[in-house]
């Protein structure tokens, strides 16, 4: 039986950002010839590393990731939607997070962030 693999933060970065390019090529054959699960604490570790070490912006860094999430088929939506608004919504990446689960039916936030109420607010209003 053929293991699923999970890259780390580090290996997402090589890849995207292909630095190192050694590195990169590693990662590129690993997402070509295996199954890869992305899990969502890893990629707000990217988005963090990218917007705040390498100073990449909101738009550029969801631009990068989205691109990423296409290469290794991710489908989970509720990422993939996430990494969009957070090129567009001017709030942290976790806050993305957390207003796409705001959208389902079943879930509440409760927070103290004003910006994420009113973005969660306009949301629900339309």
């Amino acid at each position: 039986m053929r293991k699923v693999i999970i890259l780390d933060a580090n290996a997402i970065l090589r890849y995207i950002l292909d630095d190192v390019p050694e590195q990169a090529d590693q990662v590129e054959e690993i997402i070509q010839t295996t199954t890869v699960k992305v899990l969502p604490e890893v990629i707000a570790e990217v988005v963090y590393v990218m917007t705040k070490s390498y100073d990449i912006s909101y738009a550029e860094t969801s631009e990068y990731v989205c691109s990423f999430l296409d290469d290794v088929n991710c489908k989970y939506d509720l990422l993939v939607n996430a990494v969009k608004l957070f090129g567009t919504a001017n709030i942290d990446f976790v806050d993305c997070i957390l207003h796409e689960h705001s959208k389902q039916p079943d879930c509440r936030i409760f927070t103290f962030d004003k910006k994420l109420l009113k973005l969660i607010k306009r949301t629900n209003d339309q």
